[in-house]
């Protein structure tokens, strides 16, 4: 009713999909800077794109650097049951299994509002694992870190890019611990492009009086798509942009923005942290 011709969002999974149908109905194009579940763009919308990694490649990694870096002989996975959590673990146990070498054994869940995890952490706990992966977010995982604590179970966390946050240091307190917990961020960017990811942080930040967080850049990349699309045909009719929005090569700060059939990125990144001394630290690109 706004005349809204473009859209940039949502931030998780469990809205995206629901609002993807609209925008659909609509003939409105839709860009999600964060939102990871595949179901997204596989839905069959010709208005959905992300420039983010999608879960598959999340879970992939996750699983692989679970088993050949983090040696991880048993694993117990865990989800919050949102569209985002449960998708996530669901990859992931099913790329433990592909790659082989580990057993799953132990699969709970919980749910994205919970507080007290003790009554599946002793179950876990029973079990001995070496790595525990949790799709969720961090509002509930700092709470089970210290629930994990407590229990003394000292297996490696494993999470996505819920758990990726400047939040979780507090949430967690000292179970935060140092290299305790793994975390990917479905972006990221290489040597080449730091000098521009660098020069957007300073921008933001004297712009906006803070440092960025972790989607901004995605954002912002995904507004400058649409505006590129829109250059290249002339026209801010969503008709008439979005066939140059689906064959759009786009150098953004991020890296560069180019979908594929479903509408997810080419060439995905993924940046794989952990937390030593409360702060993000990156393990590699």
């Amino acid at each position: 009713d706004g005349g809204v011709v473009a859209v940039v969002g949502h931030l998780n999974s469990g809205t995206t999909i629901p609002a993807s149908k609209i925008y659909d109905s609509a003939g409105i194009p839709q860009i999600s800077p964060a939102a990871t579940t595949p179901l997204y763009t596989h839905q069959g919308y010709k208005t959905a794109f992300r420039v983010v990694a999608n879960d598959d490649l999340v879970g992939r990694v996750l699983a692989n650097y679970a088993i050949n870096t983090l040696k991880a002989n048993k694993i117990a996975v865990i989800d919050d049951r949102t569209a985002f959590g449960q998708g996530l673990a669901d990859q992931f146990a099913k790329d433990v299994k592909r790659i082989g070498g580990a057993q799953i054994v132990s699969r709970q869940f919980t749910n994205d509002r919970a507080t007290d995890f003790n009554a599946i952490l002793t179950q876990i706990r029973a079990r001995r694992p070496d790595v525990i992966f949790y799709g969720g977010m961090d509002a509930t995982a700092g709470p089970m870190l210290k629930q994990m604590q407590a229990l003394g179970i000292d297996a490696k966390f494993v999470s996505g890019d819920g758990v990726c946050s400047e939040k979780l240091p507090l949430l967690a307190g000292t179970a935060l611990g140092d290299d305790k917990v793994i975390c990917v961020v479905a972006g990221g960017v290489d040597a080449p492009l730091e000098a521009g990811m660098t020069a957007f942080a300073e921008r933001y930040k004297k712009r906006y009086g803070m440092a960025f967080q972790t989607y901004a850049p995605y954002a912002y990349d995904a507004t400058m798509a649409f505006a590129a699309a829109m250059r290249a045909a002339g026209s801010s009719d969503p008709a008439k942009f979005l066939p140059a929005l689906a064959h759009i090569k786009y150098q953004g700060i991020t890296g560069t923005i180019a979908f594929d059939a479903h509408g997810d990125l080419r060439d995905a990144a993924l940046t794989l942290y952990t937390y030593r001394r409360g702060q993000l630290t990156k393990l590699r690109v």
